[in-house]
């Protein structure tokens, strides 16, 4: 560094950084600063550099950590960088490229020294360094005790302040990132801090005032989706033979801005993963992220929330309450759209969770929203491709699916949005379909995913919920949606009686068999002459008959020794004995779906009955069973009423004919005949404790996804690699 151009694998020899980190002071006036910040270097753009230079910043900070208590010399950096920053407004306004490239280079290296810092060393420790100063060895002043405060709220002003420009854009994003690394001390501990110089900083003091500005600057930068300036528009050419900035002004030669570290020198070649379209947006997504999600302050609740929770629409012009001093309004036009081209990352599809279940302005905006479909359709992307995304991505847009259901407006709407040709569903050619027949095909699909692979309860349970809170509003489901619901819950009635087979009458078990059926008498000799799988399949409904009058008490008892023989210590319970209640349940919930719909929107959804009688004879075995007795009253009747109309109209009927039967059907069922049940309503509620999920989620983002950021994986102990 300094004045010649620098490479990643010189920097832990550089001679001005060993002259920082080394035994000897350095006052905040010495010329030694000019040469220090006049340094440029290609940027690091894939993990490799990006681990070297974590390595040279190891090595120069392991010597500052060790002087430092007598140079005070990471305070004199702070204090240069701060007495530049005063005029940085100014130096915008008047394309100063020199003075914003200084800041830049101050505020890049005090990024970097902090960041080893939080990683290596205890809060207070990494504190007391902030407040050294170039006196007697291991002393620190009082007045220097708020320098962690002074950077953070100058951090803050210039991230608010500064005009977005070519030549600031580099320094905007810099400050973001630092931001960031301040927050990153959670990244080291396990449990979920609740207590930490955060806290104490950001929630307090100097820096509170600004709370509504920040989070609201950092919402426009995400919205904006500033693109980076174009190399060479608008920076000078590097001296070939390596003069800094500050000495090649005079000669007329000067280096840029844009070859210093943010976004890449030129001629640099970014690694395909790394590539950022615009790193400001990405990365004040990932810093409004960590800010909304810090936990409550012991005295006061997280002032960065508030703000989320509560600001309004620009055109909005009722009246702020009192009680919240830290809300704003934003455009939201512009917000929705941003959220609607940017679903594609998690960092995005978190940020609308958010808002929905926490900002009633905004869920109450996106519901009125008359192309709901462009909102929607990217979050049926995210389910429709469960492979390929992680299961946090996956559970935010099933709840952000959840929370939109609990709206009968928005169930209503999605039937009357027409959708064409849409190319990602490859299951079938959808050349016109209904959103919300599109929203159930993908929604039965990642259940159907969920069960045969990840087995996540959490996960099928809100599917079913968000498909149960709209059931009572289907409308003119499209052919292949119908299809599918009934498809979908005959595949677990025959596996539930595939399940029972196994689980009752195992043919390692014959003599719970036979004592189970000994007792249901004459019945029980004739079913004992069939093997076990021919009478589930032949005699379901006769046995679920029999379970439902007096001998379920007999097949509970032969199901406990069973499981309780299965279950030994050295012969677990099988799969198979764990999945039937998931199974019961998941055709319960099913059975109340087509029920609801039956009773509330019958005569919409002739697709719906049609194939419900397709597939009559195996819900009829069902029809007895003690589980589903109550739920299949309803649908038995329906098949029945519609059955006897098909077989007066005879036989060899064209689809066309039996789907005008239905219609005119549904016109003349009673609809007293009909029991009513309950409402299907779920509503979500965020489980008790949430940062113990969020917190974690959101750093691995940042770990993840954060623009020239890098922590060694060894340190990490917030989370698993496999989870970040």
């Amino acid at each position: 560094m300094g004045a010649n151009s620098s490479n990643i694998s010189d920097l832990s020899e550089n001679e001005y950084l060993k002259r920082l980190s080394g035994t000897e002071s350095i006052s905040e006036n010495d010329p030694f600063w000019n040469q220090l910040l006049s340094f440029s270097f290609t940027t690091p753009t894939n993990s490799a550099e990006l681990k070297l230079l974590e390595e040279a910043t190891v090595s120069v900070c392991k010597s500052l950590v060790e002087n430092n208590p007598r140079t005070g010399n990471l305070g004199a950096l702070i204090k240069v960088f701060l007495s530049r920053t005063k005029e940085l407004k100014i130096s915008a306004e008047c394309q100063n490229h020199l003075f914003i490239w200084q800041a830049h280079n101050a505020l890049f290296l005090i990024s970097c020294l902090l960041k080893v810092f939080i990683s290596q060393m205890p809060e207070e420790e990494m504190q007391l360094h902030f407040t050294y100063e170039e006196k007697s060895p291991v002393t620190y002043q009082a007045d220097s005790e708020d320098l962690i405060e002074e950077l953070l709220c100058c951090l803050i002003k210039l991230i608010i302040d500064i005009p977005l420009l070519d030549i600031t854009y580099g320094i905007s994003l810099e400050a973001v990132s630092t931001l960031v690394v301040f927050l990153s001390c959670q990244l080291f501990h396990k449990e979920i801090l609740r207590q930490s110089i955060s806290h104490k900083y950001l929630m307090h003091g100097q820096c509170l005032p600004y709370t509504s500005r920040l989070v609201k600057t950092l919402l426009y930068n995400f919205i904006r989706q500033e693109k980076r300036p174009p190399p060479g528009t608008h920076i000078f050419e590097q001296q070939s033979d390596g003069g800094g900035l500050l000495y090649g002004l005079a000669s007329g030669v000067a280096t840029g801005l844009w070859t210093v570290f943010t976004l890449g020198g030129v001629g640099s070649k970014p690694a395909p993963h790394q590539e950022q379209s615009s790193p400001l947006a990405s990365q004040s997504l990932l810093l409004l992220l960590v800010l909304a999600n810090l936990t409550d302050a012991p005295d006061t609740p997280n002032p960065y929330r508030q703000a989320i929770m509560s600001f309004k629409n620009t055109q909005d012009s009722t009246a702020f309450p009192s009680s919240n001093p830290h809300a704003f309004q934003i455009n939201f036009n512009s917000l929705y759209t941003a959220l609607c081209e940017q679903q594609k990352s998690d960092q995005a599809t978190l940020l609308l969770y958010m808002l929905l279940h926490q900002n009633s302005n905004v869920r109450t905006y996106m519901l009125a929203r008359t192309d709901m479909e462009n909102l929607v359709v990217p979050i049926l992307e995210i389910l429709y491709h469960v492979e390929e995304r992680n299961s946090h991505h996956v559970y935010m847009a099933l709840i952000i699916l959840l929370i939109l259901t609990e709206d009968d407006g928005f169930n209503r709407s999605i039937h009357e949005v027409i959708l064409k040709n849409i190319t990602w569903y490859s299951e079938r050619v959808l050349t016109e379909i209904s959103l919300g027949s599109l929203l159930i095909l993908v929604v039965i699909r990642t259940i159907q995913y969920n069960m045969t692979r990840t087995r996540d309860k959490y996960l099928h349970t809100n599917c079913l919920a968000a498909l149960a809170n709209m059931s009572a509003q289907f409308r003119s489901l499209h052919q292949y949606a119908a299809q599918r619901i009934i498809s979908y819950t005959c595949r677990h009635l025959r596996r539930y009686v595939s399940v029972l087979d196994k689980l009752y009458f195992p043919h390692s078990h014959c003599s719970t068999l036979q004592h189970c059926f000994s007792t249901l008498s004459d019945n029980g000799e004739e079913l004992l002459s069939l093997t076990c799988s021919h009478i589930l399949r032949s005699y379901a409904s006769s046995l679920f008959s029999l379970l439902s009058k007096k001998h379920n008490k007999v097949l509970e008892q032969a199901t406990q020794s069973l499981r309780g023989s299965l279950s030994s210590d050295d012969v677990p319970l099988p799969d198979y004995a764990q999945d039937l209640n998931v199974i019961e349940e998941v055709i319960r919930m099913m059975l109340e779906i087509i029920n609801s719909c039956l009773t509330n929107s019958l005569h919409h959804n002739p697709n719906l009955v049609y194939a419900l009688l397709y597939k009559r004879d195996l819900f009829e075995q069902f029809r007895t069973h003690p589980s589903f007795q109550d739920i299949m009253q309803n649908i038995d009747l329906v098949i029945t009423f519609f059955s006897s109309r098909l077989q007066q109209a005879g036989a060899e009927l064209s689809v066309e004919r039996v789907l005008e039967i239905i219609k005119q059907g549904a016109v003349a069922l009673p609809k007293d005949r009909l029991r009513k049940f309950p409402e299907l309503k779920f509503k979500y509620v965020e489980e008790e404790q949430p940062e113990e999920f969020f917190i974690p989620y959101v750093w691995s983002l940042v770990y993840n996804s954060a623009v020239a950021l890098y922590w060694n994986p060894q340190d990490i102990q917030l989370f698993t690699m496999d989870s970040g």
